[in-house]
């Protein structure tokens, strides 16, 4: 199988979806979406919170927006790159809507607004209380359905076809593990994160980090690895991916508590911060878990239905029940290097979406502004490639690279694989969490970075992500190692103050 399309989406989520169909529906190329399971089950379905916009009509201002995703961000955010993202936020919303998607409203027609942590102001619109990733998955895959021209579902993509000095394609398996040269013109790569890298994750099976290791083993520019967010909360129970419970609880009110019932942090603070202290604190009492005291908040079953049904599954009470919580990986700050229009390093080749870094997250990304990125981000490739742009441009997060920007660059080098095996995935997870989890050290990172540097043998799905795994790994040790400070979600015990030497991107590749 040789296909002939204009643009080629890796991955099912928001950003891709997003692009898909605008490249469709709006510009009326050949469009093929490759996924590796059904193309509804990506992480964006398992978003619960919201979409972070400033809508109108209330004291807020994509200003204050900016501010508060600057902040989270600990000095690595772009701020041309934020500007871009909270000007066009709101749009994308519109057009989402526009599309069918259908957001929570108050009796008098207006959107129901959230707050979550770090943010100034509730600007946050969701569906079904916490069901807001289903509802715009089932938006975009309906409109996938009706206009795309090719879907591969439970294809997986193995590497980066590189002619020429370009991105023509991809080399996939297909179900029965029949190798495809898939060609395209463009290659967007909106594989999401590698959450799965951990034990204890928000994430689903297939977020094993398959396009950043793709492009780390092409030699495209990937940075920001080291900077993996931890959801403070998350449902403390043996399913995988945990359940979350999202941020607008502690909106709403609720309280984290120590073993000892008593307070330690300020709920609203960023996700990093609030993660750290739940971390610490659990380290102090020797305990795996604590306590999100949600019984104090009213109409908990209108207002949070998924929650609701998630917690009554496993026999809890929001209104009698402390709930049991620790944080669990839940979002790839970093990825392949971009710029504005979401160009990597690699002409012909695109990223939009969490397997990217173009220079909103920085080093910690504010709550709820993930989809946002995909939605904004996701179209603007498909923009970029009907203007004729091909190649990056000193703009975004690339300004590292290619000059101009306040973020300088710092080359790393991926350290290869050597000859002894990589554990399993279990054991390699178990490794990644207690040595490059919240907190890290030299000596955690030199044990974490061993566990990745192995070979991986076999020739099934299984062992592709293992290999995928194996290879973000070892990008996450090299720049956590390198970055000696604590910024953002990268908290090192040894090293425990910012730098501001170090207020710069590690590259890898590129």
């Amino acid at each position: 199988m040789v296909a002939d399309l204009d643009l080629l989406v890796l991955g099912s989520g928001v950003a891709g979806l997003s692009a898909a169909v605008r490249a469709a529906e709006v510009h009326s190329m050949a469009v093929g979406v490759l996924t590796k399971a059904e193309l509804q089950q990506a992480t964006t379905r398992w978003a619960q919170g919201g979409v972070a916009a400033v809508l109108g009509g209330d004291p807020d201002s994509t200003d204050l927006h900016l501010a508060d995703t600057l902040g989270a961000g600990a000095g690595l955010c772009d701020i041309d790159a934020v500007r871009v993202l909270v000007d066009e936020g709101p749009g994308r919303v519109h057009e989402l809507i526009a599309l069918g998607a259908t957001f929570d409203r108050e009796p008098d027609g207006q959107l129901q607004l959230a707050r979550e942590g770090g943010h100034s102001l509730p600007r946050i619109v969701h569906a079904g209380g916490a069901a807001t990733g289903v509802e715009i998955e089932r938006t975009l895959v309906d409109a996938v359905r009706a206009e795309v021209a090719a879907v591969y579902e439970s294809f997986f993509a193995l590497d980066l076809i590189v002619e020429g000095g370009r991105c023509r394609g991809v080399l996939a398996a297909d179900p029965d593990g029949r190798r495809h040269e898939v060609r395209a013109r463009h290659v967007l790569m909106a594989t999401g994160g590698y959450g799965q890298l951990f034990a204890v994750t928000t994430n689903p099976h297939e977020a094993t980090g398959d396009g950043v290791a793709m492009a780390l083993r092409a030699g495209v520019a990937v940075a920001d690895i080291e900077f993996q967010q931890f959801h403070p909360t998350a449902l403390h129970h043996p399913v995988m991916p945990r359940p979350l419970l999202t941020e607008a609880l502690r909106g709403h009110g609720a309280q984290l508590r120590d073993t000892q019932g008593e307070r330690f942090v300020d709920e609203l603070l960023s996700r990093d911060k609030v993660s750290r202290a739940i971390t610490a604190r659990m380290i102090r009492d020797g305990v795996d878990h604590l306590w999100l005291d949600a019984t104090d908040l009213e109409n908990f079953a209108e207002r949070f239905p998924t929650i609701m049904s998630e917690l009554a599954a496993v026999g809890l009470d929001p209104a009698t029940d402390w709930l049991p919580i620790a944080p669990a990986a839940h979002y790839s700050c970093g990825g392949i290097l971009a710029d504005l229009d979401g160009a990597s390093s690699l002409p012909g080749l695109w990223v939009a979406g969490e397997a990217g870094c173009n220079g909103v997250m920085g080093a910690n990304r504010l709550a709820s502004n993930s989809l946002l990125d995909g939605m904004v981000f996701g179209p603007r490739v498909v923009e970029a490639i009907e203007r004729g742009v091909d190649g990056p441009s000193a703009t975004g997060a690339m300004r590292s690279r290619l000059g101009g920007g306040a973020i300088a660059g710092r080359s790393l080098v991926l350290p290869a694989p050597t000859g002894a095996p990589v554990g399993t995935r279990e054991e390699l997870q178990r490794l990644m969490t207690a040595d490059a989890g919240v907190l890290r050290s030299s000596e955690s990172l030199e044990r974490a970075a061993a566990g990745c540097a192995g070979s991986v043998g076999g020739d099934d799905f299984a062992s592709w992500e293992l290999r995928n795994l194996a290879t973000v790994g070892r990008a996450l040790c090299a720049g956590a190692l390198a970055r000696e400070e604590s910024r953002g979600c990268h908290t090192r015990t040894d090293y425990q103050d910012r730098q501001d030497d170090l207020r710069l991107r590690f590259i890898i590749g590129g």
